[in-house]
């Protein structure tokens, strides 16, 4: 069925489409929709591949998260997500994280919408993401606190995943009766990942400590190390993006760089994206695994679906389906090696 190619079939041999049934939960309608066409077909094929993941225990999951996923509301699908092991770590938009780290400490995203004056907004100080809004000054409220928090940490010199460890044991002290997917991480041990940092609002909170004098210093270069001696050391990959741009890339050279260290890794073995973009462009978001192939990244055998979807649908969809179809992380096999990360303090 997710087969990187199939050979055409005679008649006798091929499956017919199902027409959906919309009776029963969410875990029963994805698994109708594998069975009819289009891109519901490929969206219950993905649930189906992240349960085969998940029932792998050889399998290491990597997560890439792009887009305004936490403004969105994708949040407490995200910590479902965490708190059951569907994924082992996560390479994630620091702004993803900022805007967590601000639902954490109360500042929220309201409701708004995409046709508005945006001079308007500007001049009452409301930022907008399409139908999302959020007062900029709450956002410079929470730049100002990670540079103040930072005065604890410093001096610092470590992987952008130690940082944001940190950050998710402060946010579980600064308030205990609040999650959030950073502070879910740091509880359930599952790191996170952010190799462009410094594009995000943590980043714009880490310049205000630079130039308060305190010497904190992300060591991206720690994050591609640190991230690929996780890969080496799994039997097999499992890759789930949501979008692509940098978390899509940094999971997917991790192949790439392990190659370059004779250790021939052979690729991903599973791969999920969850796409708007479109392969003839030529942008990684929309690369096809397919192509991946050529460089090594995918498996040519790999389990493979990208669902050209809005993730905003595809998520809560394909985690409650999960959920309702009762999938469990299968406890990874005995003697397997833990990683050891570095210690990312100077």
């Amino acid at each position: 069925m997710m087969e990187h190619r199939k050979h055409v079939v005679g008649k006798k041999a091929m499956k017919t489409v199902c027409p959906v049934c919309p009776e029963g939960d969410v875990a029963t309608l994805l698994s109708g929709m594998s069975r009819t066409g289009f891109q519901g077909r490929k969206l219950g094929e993905s649930a189906d591949v992240w349960r085969r993941m998940l029932a792998d225990p050889e399998c290491t999951i990597l997560f890439g998260l792009s887009g305004a996923m936490i403004p969105a509301g994708m949040q407490r699908c995200l910590m479902e997500m965490v708190k059951r092991h569907y994924v082992d770590a996560i390479v994630s938009t620091g702004a993803n994280i900022f805007h967590d780290t601000c639902e954490h400490l109360g500042i929220r995203h309201y409701l708004g919408n995409h046709r508005v004056d945006d001079a308007e907004l500007y001049r009452r100080g409301i930022d907008r993401i399409y139908d999302v809004f959020a007062y900029e000054e709450d956002f410079r409220t929470v730049d100002r606190g990670i540079a103040t928090w930072s005065t604890s940490i410093a001096p610092f010199r470590g992987s952008s995943r130690e940082f944001i460890r940190q950050l998710g044991e402060w946010l579980c002290t600064e308030k205990p009766d609040t999650e959030s997917l950073t502070s879910v991480c740091a509880q359930e041990k599952i790191p996170i990942f952010i190799p462009a940092l410094a594009d995000s609002s943590i980043g714009i909170g880490l310049l205000i400590a630079r130039r308060r004098g305190l010497d904190i210093d992300i060591d991206q270069i720690a994050d591609a190390d640190e991230i690929t001696s996780l890969v080496e050391e799994a039997k097999r990959t499992g890759v789930i993006y949501v979008g692509g741009g940098v978390p899509k890339n940094f999971i997917q050279q991790t192949q790439v760089i392990g190659s370059i260290h004779e250790k021939d890794l052979g690729g991903h073995q599973y791969a999920i994206q969850y796409t708007t973009d479109a392969p003839q462009w030529g942008g990684l978001s929309g690369c096809t695994f397919d192509e991946g192939i050529s460089w090594g990244k995918e498996s040519a055998g790999s389990l493979q679906v990208q669902v050209y979807v809005d993730a905003t649908i595809a998520l809560p969809l394909v985690i409650s389906a999960l959920v309702a179809g009762g999938a469990e992380r299968v406890k990874q096999r005995k003697g397997k090696k833990k990683v050891v990360y570095r210690q990312g303090i100077d």
